[in-house]
C-alpha cells in the first residue's frame, strides 16, 4: 500500500438513524484502533511451557478518537445529542487505501476547549457498541 494522505481518514456519523452518513466537520486529527482480548488456555501440558491462546475467543472492540474545530452546526448538534442521549448510532470510518469500517459506536467522551486568542476546539472519543463490518477498498 502506498503512502496515504492523513486528511483522507474520515469519520462519518449517521445523522438520521436511516443511513444518511455525513463527515464530522472540522476534524483535524483522527484515529481508529482495533483491540482483541486474548484467552489464555496454557496448562502443564502446553508444549515447552509456551503460552497457548484460544482462537476465536475474547472480546473484540474498536475505538475512535478525533479532535478539531467547530465548522458545521449540524454535525456538532448531532454529536451533542448522541452524547447526552447516550445513543449508539452507526458510524463509518473511511481508511484510505484500506477500506470502510461501519457499525454502532457510543460517544464516550466529548471535550471542548479554547483560548482567548484562538479558535474553539473539541475532542471526542467513541467506543464500539456492537459488531462491526469491514468492506475492503476495491481498486
Amino acid at each position: 500500500m502506498a503512502a496515504q494522505n492523513g486528511k483522507d481518514l474520515l469519520v462519518k456519523m449517521d445523522m438520521t438513524g436511516g443511513g444518511l452518513f455525513e463527515t464530522i466537520a472540522g476534524l483535524r486529527a483522527t484515529r481508529i484502533s482495533f483491540n482483541a482480548e486474548s484467552v489464555d488456555v496454557t496448562s502443564l501440558e502446553s508444549a515447552g511451557g509456551w503460552r497457548e491462546l484460544l482462537g476465536g475467543a475474547g472480546v473484540r472492540s474498536a475505538s475512535i478518537s478525533g479532535s478539531g474545530v467547530f465548522k458545521d452546526a449540524g454535525t456538532d448538534a448531532r454529536a451533542r445529542q448522541v452524547f447526552f442521549d447516550a445513543l449508539t448510532p452507526d458510524f463509518q470510518v473511511i481508511i484510505p487505501g484500506f477500506g470502510t469500517v461501519e457499525g454502532a459506536f457510543q460517544l464516550t467522551s466529548l471535550e471542548y476547549s479554547g483560548t482567548h486568542n484562538g479558535e474553539a476546539t473539541y475532542e471526542l472519543s467513541l467506543a464500539s457498541a456492537g459488531a462491526l463490518t469491514f468492506e475492503a477498498l476495491v481498486e
